[in-house]
């Protein structure tokens, strides 16, 4: 029988999508409708969870463990993604219904992911799960549903040149430059997690690739870009070392190396992808990471 638990969402969710949020309020009443529409049993609630949505661990009817997923918005996408990758590299697809952003995966430890190893273990690990994932959008060279790189840039670009500080004008104006020129020549075009990082790749169970990626935001692009993103993991440890810099393009160069990707695209478009973020952290309120993705954009 369909139980829900009686727990709030987690307040990293409340937090990015504001208290008042439309969404969160129909929360409680999408999560009793997934639960009953696959007709599982919640546990409890993966806390602290991402920043737009919300995993429940369940038990399905026959008493097998798997993970609920609501999303705010992008359901469709990853559910898109997630069936086309077949759960080779990444979690496996079991339900969906977007309408509704409701997924249901198989369940993964949630706790232990590759920020659980040490960084060059880490690495290691992650170049081996991209590896897999970077496939053409759709068999056959045919249609498929993603955002490309080009279209998710082009909506950016107005908020970056209106919510970083007028002190970082000309690294924005830099980022824009070299975002155009990235896209003018771009090598292929194959399907991207969108925001992969050490976090975003959880331990499985047993029969399963030791090690899954979860929670894409796909897009269609390069593999520079995608790569870009784990660049900048374990940022703020990376900040309180000496030769910050040294370190940045060092890893930049081992990444590039490990994956055959051209080291320059990869640099340009790290610099461009922390400049981003760094204009969404601003929008959001939170001027301190900010700061912290402008800086890091400094050292390449």
């Amino acid at each position: 029988m369909a139980s829900a638990p009686h727990v709030g969402p987690p307040q990293r969710l409340v937090r990015s999508l504001g208290a008042d949020s439309p969404w969160l309020a129909r929360l409680p009443e999408l999560l009793a409708g997934a639960l009953a529409r696959w007709d599982l049993s919640a546990e409890r609630v993966v806390a602290p969870g991402g920043r737009g949505s919300l995993v429940v661990l369940v038990r399905r009817a026959d008493g097998a463990p798997a993970a609920l997923k609501l999303r705010a918005d992008g359901a469709a996408a990853e559910a898109a993604a997630l069936d086309r990758w077949g759960g080779h590299g990444a979690v496996r697809l079991l339900e969906a219904d977007p309408k509704t952003g409701a997924l249901l995966l198989e369940r993964l430890h949630a706790e232990v992911s590759l920020r659980s190893l040490p960084e060059a273990k880490a690495n290691l690990e992650a170049v081996s799960s991209l590896r897999r994932l970077w496939v053409p959008p759709a068999p056959g060279g045919g249609g498929h549903p993603f955002t490309t790189v080009a279209e998710h840039t082009a909506r950016a670009a107005e908020r970056i040149r209106r919510h970083l500080p007028a002190e970082a004008r000309a690294l924005a104006d830099e980022a824009l430059e070299l975002c155009s020129a990235l896209l003018a020549d771009a090598p292929e075009e194959l399907l991207l997690h969108g925001d992969f990082r050490q976090g975003a790749v959880l331990s499985a169970g047993p029969g399963r690739a030791h090690w899954l990626a979860v929670g894409p935001d796909p897009l269609v692009g390069e593999r520079a870009y995608d790569l870009a993103r784990l660049v900048r993991d374990r940022l703020h440890d990376l900040g309180a070392t000496s030769g910050a810099s040294s370190l940045t393009r060092r890893r930049v160069r081992k990444l590039a190396d490990a994956l055959e990707v051209d080291r320059e695209r990869l640099r340009g478009w790290s610099l461009y992808r922390a400049v981003e973020s760094a204009s969404r952290h601003f929008a959001a309120g939170a001027g301190a990471d900010g700061e912290m993705l402008l800086e890091f954009a400094g050292w390449l």
